[in-house]
């Protein structure tokens, strides 16, 4: 399964959204932590085990916008 992971930046940190699951969105202040926070937010609207490996693969980048994707077996 691929899913799109699409972060923003702004001046007081990082907002991240996953836009096929709806309310699965997250911030921090660092594009990092935002990373870890939605893959566990992912997780938990998928019922995800722990041993489910998720990659996150950096696909693209436009003005203040980050788009990942999550690649996992569901």
């Amino acid at each position: 399964m691929v899913i799109d992971l699409i972060i923003h930046s702004s001046d007081d940190g990082f907002s991240s959204e996953v836009p096929s699951i709806k309310g699965c969105e997250s911030w921090a202040h660092s594009e990092d932590e935002v990373i870890d926070k939605t893959v566990e937010i992912v997780r938990y609207y998928l019922k995800l085990k722990e041993t489910v490996k998720i990659k996150v693969d950096r696909a693209r980048k436009e003005e203040n916008l980050i788009i990942y994707k999550l690649i996992f077996d569901k």
